[in-house]
């Protein structure tokens, strides 16, 4: 296995834990309405800001670029404030030492990544950065898109990667896009939301991710 794909959002930080998901998705609906646009049915009730973006985009695809680009600027406001997981940093100077390339793969916004790795001196880890395509939120997971685009620009072959991800979908779009994938199971449930999804292995904590590299 010589290139890591590396879900951002759980495995490398908790994006929304000092700027609270629910609060995001709510400065985001309350940017739309103030720009006297009527809310999509459902979103009202809507917590988690990358779904509202997508509710919204089905809904209303004129107005995706401007939802997107808004939630792009709340999710780099988020994590400058959000937590480092602390076996991150360990995974990626593990594959460093050890040959191995990076590829951060997200449903995120690429700029906020971008600004994250900077902020917390790690995009010299990391040879590149994919978040979702900015006015496309179809691009994000479990549509392996960015998997595929990663291991691309990478030169890589499914079979020479692997996936770490949080999520059943991260889990989808490794199968998707034929990597096999290991479920990091940060809160209780997720273990077996994993498993259901065909993770090849489950952890959790990214430190026994690094020590395995070692």
């Amino acid at each position: 296995m010589k290139h890591v794909l590396l879900d951002f959002d759980g495995p490398v930080c908790s994006v929304f834990a000092g700027l609270p998901a629910p609060e995001v998705a709510r400065q985001l609906l309350q940017g739309l309405l103030a720009t006297s646009e009527q809310a999509p049915a459902g979103s009202e009730a809507e917590s988690d800001p990358l779904a509202l973006l997508r509710l919204i985009a089905d809904a209303r695809p004129d107005l995706t670029a401007e939802v997107d680009n808004a939630l792009a600027s709340l999710e780099t406001e988020a994590v400058l404030i959000g937590w480092p997981n602390p076996g991150c940093e360990s995974v990626l100077r593990a594959c460093a030492r050890s040959g191995r390339s990076v590829s951060v793969v997200s449903n995120n916004a690429g700029v906020a990544i971008d600004a994250y790795l900077t902020e917390q001196g790690l995009n010299r880890y990391v040879a590149g950065v994919f978040g979702r395509i900015p006015g496309d939120p179809s691009s994000m997971k479990p549509n392996p898109r960015l998997l595929l685009e990663a291991m691309k620009e990478a030169g890589s072959k499914p079979e020479e990667c692997i996936f770490i991800g949080d999520a059943a979908r991260d889990v989808e779009a490794g199968n998707a896009a034929g990597v096999v994938t290991i479920g990091y199971a940060n809160k209780p449930g997720k273990e077996a939301k994993l498993a259901a999804a065909g993770a090849v292995a489950i952890v959790d904590s990214m430190q026994l991710i690094a020590d395995a590299m070692s």
